[in-house]
């Protein structure tokens, strides 16, 4: 019976994925084993037949769901398809499968097996944790290609009833398969925050954890157990009290979405008028539409990459200049702010050369400008789509001046050549960087002499100022932005850009977090840009307090030198504010 069990609550921390709280009966979700036979053949050319049938198979398959996640919730989380459509172009796999077919003739479904196999063991031993979540990709198609040569026609999974998803991992596939109302949570063994599966989970508005090492040998099917995407905490066999302190927290996060919708047209002002702006973070026109419905204040981060992504290539300037023309056209004279090409670090193209330390290799503005026709292509597509609307440009990933003033000099020379052409931008366009990498920090003064405005970028700036790879699990307990040095790092970069008049906003996921929007504001940001689905509860919280209220709690962040005790008070804060009515 619910709550009544002999054996003890148990409480397990780890990596929070998604946000939300859920309870509910656990279904565990076990990797199948597919017999695979071994069996010698004769005819080589049949068995080539039968790869490519099950590689079509496959590519339709793939290509349906991609259609079905890009319907359901949007071009941006079906871009995880792309790149598994690409592993089905891989030469070097089938050539490899093929070549044993013929030197050992044995059976295609053995070869490939056995060839895949080596193929997801290479990734998943891989040091770099963006390449070695990969082989959960990897698995996943080569899974499916198995499973068509198999004659396997579904391994759809049914729990039958609202359930906590309990998996080893879950691939990209197996978290857009899972039945819409069955799903209550999310709770892997393995993973992090840059999963696949987790980026679906929050794009499901699902709560979700990863990294809960050991939980399928704790928990049996059928088992009662909590699920906190916010914290990062798995609790099994929950006593009576737990689960009515979950029940009533759900009830109240219910009314809170149902007062969050209605008061989303209200005017981004405090309760003392002070204003306050609230942008969007996006990555293709088709997101923007869902930014105009949260009444987002333009668009402070157009991750111009994620075009690079979805053909794993380099686009020419005709496809850029379509896809920005049509976000400049849909912002109907909202300002957008294009970040160039930040390719690099956890985004690789299919072509890039894998680097030791990518996250701090040649990646992003570093890139353009030692390959500037690369970059003098993306320029052109921007500047053409800022006749149709205001534009401004971002440089990501700077560490000097002498960066910002040769990309600086590259947009001139662009727009000098485009005006020959009879191409203006509507109105003059701002330049500016992002502040994401100490040195720029400490020079922000001298940048800000070069630049019209700041965007902070919290989740580099955070990871380089404390030395902590955000997407390692084993170091992720370090991965701290309430510590001082976060702080007081933040207050100087936005003090720099007032002491130079220009304005400086925040693009990273601490803007738009109910507790850390207040406090930046506080600080002194001017702007917020973040996630669509984060801006109603942001502007509810910004909408109940006032500048006074936002600088005094900025005030108890840079006096302290606990990063626990800053957090508490900033969910204290927004908590507060949660909890009160229009």
């Amino acid at each position: 019976m619910e709550g009544a069990t002999a054996r003890p609550e148990r409480v397990l921390r780890c990596i929070a994925a998604a946000p939300g709280v859920a309870y509910g009966p656990a279904y565990l979700l076990l990797e199948g084993m597919v017999k695979v036979s071994k069996y010698a053949i004769e005819d080589v050319k049949a068995e080539q037949v039968r790869l490519d049938a099950a590689l079509e198979t496959t590519r339709r398959q793939i290509s349906e769901l991609r259609d079905e996640v890009a319907g359901r919730l949007g071009d941006a989380e079906a871009e995880i398809f792309d790149a598994h459509l690409l592993v089905l172009e891989d030469a070097a796999l089938v050539g490899e499968v093929m070549a044993m077919v013929k030197s050992q003739k044995l059976n295609i479904e053995h070869c490939f097996s056995t060839v895949a196999d080596r193929y997801i063991e290479i990734f998943a031993n891989l040091d770099d944790d963006y390449l070695r979540e990969r082989s959960s990709d990897i698995r996943d198609v080569t899974g499916r290609i198995l499973d068509n040569l198999l004659g396997v026609t579904s391994r759809a999974r049914k729990a039958g009833e609202p359930s906590i998803i309990v998996a080893g991992d879950l691939t990209p596939s197996d978290t857009a398969s899972l039945p819409a109302g069955e799903v209550l949570a999310i709770a892997t063994e393995s993973g992090n925050r840059t999963s696949h599966s987790a980026i679906m989970a929050r794009a499901l508005e699902v709560p979700a954890v990863v990294g809960v090492h050991g939980l399928i040998d704790l928990v049996s099917a059928g088992d009662t157990i909590v699920v906190d995407g916010d914290e990062g905490v798995v609790i099994l066999n929950p006593s009576a009290a737990t689960l009515e302190r979950v029940r009533l927290s759900s009830a109240q996060a219910a009314r809170r979405r149902e007062a969050l919708l209605a008061d989303n047209g209200s005017p981004d002002v405090g309760t003392d008028g002070s204003p306050f702006v609230l942008q969007a973070n996006i990555g293709g026109p088709d997101d923007l539409e869902d930014a105009v419905i949260a009444k987002a204040h333009g668009v402070g981060l157009y991750r111009t990459e994620n075009l690079f992504l979805r053909i794993d290539g380099w686009p020419d300037e005709a496809t850029q200049y379509a896809e920005y023309a049509e976000v400049v056209r849909k912002a109907n004279g909202q300002a957008v702010t294009f970040r160039t090409l930040d390719i690099g670090g956890d985004k690789q193209l299919g072509d890039a050369e894998v680097e030791a330390n990518p996250f701090m290799g040649f990646r992003a503005l570093r890139l353009c400008l030692e390959q500037p026709e690369i970059f003098r292509t993306q320029l052109r597509a921007i500047v053409r789509a800022s006749a149709l609307g205001p534009v401004s440009i971002m440089f990501p990933m700077v560490s000097g001046l002498d960066e910002v003033r040769r990309a600086k000099a590259a947009v001139h020379a662009v727009v000098t050549e485009l005006q020959a052409e009879g191409i203006r931008p509507m109105i003059p366009l701002r330049l500016g960087v992002m502040i994401e990498i100490p040195s720029a920090t400490v020079i922000a003064d001298a940048l800000a002499a070069e630049c019209d405005f700041f965007s902070v970028g919290t989740n580099d700036l955070v990871q380089y100022l404390l030395a902590v790879d955000r997407g390692n699990e084993r170091v992720a307990s370090l991965y701290e932005p309430a510590h001082p040095a976060v702080v007081l790092t933040l207050q100087r970069v936005f003090q720099a850009a007032r002491s130079r008049g220009i304005p400086c906003g925040v693009c990273g996921e601490l803007a738009g977090d109910v507790g850390w929007a207040p406090l930046l504001l506080g600080l002194g940001a001017d702007s917020l840009s973040m996630s669509t689905p984060a801006i109603p509860e942001v502007r509810y919280v910004l909408r109940r307090s006032t500048q006074a209220d936002r600088e005094a709690l900025a005030g108890v962040a840079l006096a302290s030198v606990d990063p626990v005790a800053t957090t508490l008070a900033l969910r204290s804060f927004a908590s507060d504010r949660l909890r009160s009515r229009p």
